[in-house]
């Protein structure tokens, strides 16, 4: 489990490595510049020949780089054969030919010697995610997310299945020969293939029949979760189970025993599902699962690597399988194994030792205090535990105590200032976030509004104009609130806007929108003129209504005894006076009547405004 080589592409930032293949150690490509010295060392020692030595790695700009990990450096760079990330590279087994197939539809053939593309074809409609080559070199499978089987002489397809719903994953051919073996054999005729693709818990097994009927999955396997590595034993006699080990994303391991003879209608369930745990002794009383990352079936098809832990450090063991147990669970102390490096790095941190008379400043919301913890030793604990009394200091004392100025950190209202109004505007413009946008737009302030639109960047203009403008659209609320971001983003970048060449289809929404808006004004004003005269009608004839009679009969009448006649007159005339009161009063009041019906009408749309039915109406 030592990291034995590391090598980091030159420009593994901007090139990310997306998958990688060995080199078939017999057919490894010479370099260029020291081709007789290779062939010596192949003539002196024979065993270079089984060792693995160049790595082809696929990048996710479409170069692939040929490394040298016996040499340690990079062999050769291909270029010019895809324009997008490559998804798998695949090496011929005897020829030398690198295949490499791309999110850009199409698979390349390179010649690794000279270093340039033998031959490109489209594979797909779609990305093309993983390639496989059959047993005998002459066929190649290609999938996205169907299979395609391509004759490698021709490079037409020879046949289709049906693939999967997602990007398939992996490829790969579980029999070498076909299980019936009276019939001639031509090279792929009668194998079986297996595949899986991402977010697919089904991995599916496929036949390639003489005819071009059948493109369905003759069986299936069914895991726990997506397949994320798959290593199976070959199947060679009739009668010799494929051994499929299948990691999940889940970190668990379904180990499969199957003879492939035919159709199959269930999903096969796992034989042995292996999972690794802690103990869960010391400290931490729960067992802790440890994910499982690879494994791979050894020489003997019996027992097997794992791979475990992180994949930083990862552990690699070697178990024998014992397949009588359903579920078997590894109980593995990973803390021991990794304890001793990080032990080491532990001790060179140094914690600084702090006493009580030193201030501590702490990033902060000014007025909110915020307790300082100190990295501190068993003795010096109880040194620095707060006394009870004591308060901790706000850290407007503490900067009080700087000498800093507190009213510059301070922002008036506890609300953002109009710089920060900016920046979060475009926050919100460019991640399309409408809490922000929410946030910002909202505000009814226009010197904070003008502030804003002053400070923003000129490229936010347009998009503030559309978010505006979709804003509009809304409820006439939100309406009132934007129109005074409009009137300050139009008076204030006026000038900027003038410049853009295609101004009118940008703001062609916002005329419109503006057009509809004002051509109701003229109907809406008028039809506000006639509803004030009416309420102001209607007010008048209820104060009218309201006015309390004024009591005209005299509180107290003095009679004088020598003029009796006198006396008479007087109270005829009063009685006079107070009838022509009482009919005034009943005119009035007809007339409040008439006004009431009159504004009824004109309120239902009965009013008749000819002047024949008015005297009738009268």
């Amino acid at each position: 489990s030592r990291l034995q080589h590391e090598y980091v592409p030159s420009a593994h930032l901007s090139a990310a490595c997306t998958c990688l293949a060995w080199a078939p150690p017999g057919g490894r490509p010479p370099p260029s510049k020291d081709g007789p010295q290779r062939k010596k060392r192949k003539s002196e020692v024979a065993e270079v020949d089984k060792q693995l030595d160049v790595l082809a790695i696929g990048t996710a700009v479409g170069s692939i780089l040929l490394y040298s990990t016996v040499k340690g450096e990079l062999q050769s760079k291909l270029d010019g054969g895809h324009d997008n990330r490559v998804n798998c590279v695949r090496w011929h087994q005897d020829n030398c030919c690198l295949y490499s197939c791309s999110e850009d539809k199409h698979i390349v053939e390179w010649n690794t010697q000279t270093c340039k593309v033998k031959c490109k074809w489209k594979g797909d409609n779609s990305s093309v995610t993983s390639l496989c080559i059959s047993p005998d070199g002459k066929m190649l499978l290609s999938a996205g997310r169907t299979i395609k089987l391509w004759d490698l002489e021709t490079k037409e397809v020879y046949r289709h299945f049906t693939g999967h719903a997602t990007s398939v994953s992996s490829l790969m051919f579980t029999t070498v020969k076909p299980m019936n073996e009276n019939k001639s054999f031509d090279g792929i005729t009668g194998l079986y293939f297996l595949s899986g693709a991402i977010h697919d818990r089904l991995l599916s097994v496929w036949y390639i029949r003489s005819d071009r009927k059948e493109k369905n999955a003759v069986m299936s396997f069914t895991v726990t979760d997506e397949p994320t590595f798959i290593d199976l034993t070959v199947s060679e006699v009739k009668e010799e189970p494929v051994k499929l080990a299948v990691v999940c994303r889940d970190g668990q391991l379904h180990l499969f025993e199957h003879i492939l003879n035919g159709y199959c209608k269930k999903p096969l369930t796992s034989n042995c599902t292996i999972q690794i745990a802690t103990p869960g002794n010391d400290g931490d009383s729960t067992p802790k699962p440890v994910p499982i990352l690879a494994a791979a079936f050894c020489t003997d098809k019996q027992s097997l690597l794992l791979v475990y832990g992180n994949t930083l450090q990862p552990i690699i063991e070697k178990v024998s399988l014992n397949t009588t147990e359903s579920h078997v669970c590894l109980i593995r102390d990973i803390q021991k194994v990794l304890s001793l490096k990080t032990d080491v790095a532990l001790t060179k941190v140094k914690t600084p030792v702090v006493n009580l008379d030193t201030k501590v400043l702490v990033p902060g919301i000014p007025g909110h205090s915020t307790a300082v913890k100190t990295p501190s030793s068993g003795k010096d604990k109880k040194k620095n535990k707060r006394k009870p009394g004591e308060t901790e200091e706000s850290i407007e004392q503490r900067l009080e105590a700087l000498d800093i100025d507190v009213s510059k950190v301070k922002t008036p209202g506890g609300l953002p200032q109009t710089d920060s109004f900016a920046v979060l505007l475009v926050q919100g413009l460019e991640s399309n976030d409408a809490e922000i946008l929410n946030r910002v737009l909202n505000t009814r302030k226009e010197n904070v509004i003008k502030n804003t639109v002053a400070r923003m960047p000129i490229h936010a203009v347009i998009p503030l104009l559309h978010e505006l403008t979709k804003r509009l659209q809304g409820n006439p609320y939100s309406a009132s609130l934007m129109v005074r971001w409009l009137k300050s983003v139009f008076t204030l970048h006026a000038s900027y806007l003038s410049t853009l060449p295609d101004l009118i289809p940008q703001l062609g929404m916002l005329y419109q929108l503006m057009e509809s808006r004002v051509k109701t004004l003229h109907k809406l004003s008028r039809l506000h003129g006639r509803l004030f005269i009416l309420v102001t009608q209607v007010a008048a004839s209820e104060t009218v209504q309201d006015v309390t009679e004024v009591n005209q009969t005299a509180k107290l009448v003095y009679e004088d005894e020598s003029s009796e006649e006198e006396g008479s007159d007087d109270e005829m005339i009063a009685d006079k006076d107070s009838d022509e009161n009482w009919d005034e009063d009943e005119e009035k009041e007809e007339q409040s009547d008439e006004q009431d019906m009159t504004v009824e009408k004109e309120i239902n749309g009965d009013s008749d405004l000819e002047p024949e039915n008015e005297s009738e109406e009268e």
